[in-house]
């Protein structure tokens, strides 16, 4: 990741954007509580979006680097850098809702295409995947190129990558029918799609050696509380359990353990999986590991599924908190401030 031209590295301290109470239109509540959220992509976009009403002062995102589709894996393959997909929008959930803040976050999220009937190397790249590698071209660090990122765009709270080296992701897959052999697949993006083949077994991470990012790890050790959810659940949430360092540090951490769990379970990486399922996939690759809370919109859960469910929390230590969490307008999408006021129940139960 060292720059290709020599550059002259920023000095001094990281500016920031200042937003008084006043001008914002969510308040938030001033909680102490210092909140480490790990995930990747849409689900920890609304983790992020909910955490920033009521941790902003004390919140840290860690994302997954395993992708290796779209405009991060092209610049991930050509760059030999990070895919910078899912920091970008962990990015842009914490960006204030300001004219600032909500100009920042479409900035980031915009994504070029060329005219009619021109085939352009811009085509789909997102500006803020752009905007991040140009930082750490500068930088030679992806977690200072953050931080200068985040300052632009007025972020609360940071956002680390789970390792500084890009991983990749495995898993086999076991076909649907008995009589067919199982599958390996290692690229992310695959197995993103790998519910609509069979169910996903052995998931690893590649290289299996690699280093957390120890900036990553302190936040880990110094928070009140870890969320992990909604999301893609194998490559996702997942990869954070997969990674010796880190799982280790989730392992020993102090603070307590939080799931959001999905809305629905009809997605190509998940389908055919119940609830319970979902949570017995964290109890198989972190044994070890205490759950204290399980958020769960009541609609997500059928009637039937409900004592598979419960059965799942408790072998992990949870308690189970059934909230009304999604949006009534689009009812498989998180709602930031039903999901905010479920959090701060439990951060306070």
């Amino acid at each position: 990741m060292s720059p290709s031209v020599p550059a002259q590295r920023p000095t001094g301290p990281i500016p920031m954007v200042t937003t008084t109470a006043q001008n914002l239109r969510v308040p938030h509540s001033g909680s102490s509580f210092r909140v480490s959220a790990l995930g990747g992509g849409h689900g920890l976009k609304a983790t992020l979006s909910a955490l920033r009403v009521i941790a902003a002062e004390h919140l840290t995102a860690i994302c997954t680097v395993a992708d290796d589709g779209g405009s991060s894996g092209r610049l991930r393959r050509d760059m030999d850098v990070l895919p910078p997909g899912d920091l970008r929008m962990a990015l842009t959930a914490l960006c204030d809702d300001t004219d600032w803040g909500r100009t920042w976050a479409d900035v980031m999220q915009h994504r070029f295409s060329s005219k009619e009937g021109v085939c352009g190397s811009l085509d789909n790249h997102a500006m803020g995947n752009l905007l991040i590698v140009a930082l750490w071209e500068l930088l030679g660090d992806p977690v200072d190129g953050l931080r200068w990122a985040g300052a632009l765009l007025g972020a609360r709270g940071q956002v680390l990558p789970m390792s500084r080296t890009p991983l990749t992701m495995s898993g086999l897959v076991q076909p649907d029918d008995p009589g067919e052999q199982p599958v390996r697949i290692s690229s992310q993006a695959e197995l993103a799609r790998a519910g609509t083949l069979g169910r996903l077994t052995d998931v690893q991470i590649h290289p299996a050696d690699a280093e957390a990012c120890q900036e990553a790890v302190t936040a880990i050790e110094l928070s009140d509380w870890i969320v992990f959810g909604p999301g893609s659940w194998y490559t996702s949430v997942l990869p954070h359990l997969l990674l010796d360092d880190m799982r280790t540090a989730l392992y020993e951490t102090e603070a307590k353990r939080c799931v959001v769990m999905n809305l629905t379970s009809d997605l190509a990486e998940t389908r055919g999986m119940s609830p319970a399922d979902h949570l017995n996939v964290i109890a198989h690759y972190a044994p070890k590991m205490h759950i204290d809370a399980v958020i769960a919109d009541p609609g997500s859960v059928r009637d039937e599924d409900r004592s598979a469910f419960a059965d799942a929390a408790q072998r992990l230590g949870a308690e189970i908190t059934y909230a009304r969490v999604r949006r009534q307008d689009t009812p498989a999408v998180h709602d930031p401030l039903r999901l905010a006021i479920a959090f701060n129940e439990v951060f306070h139960g």
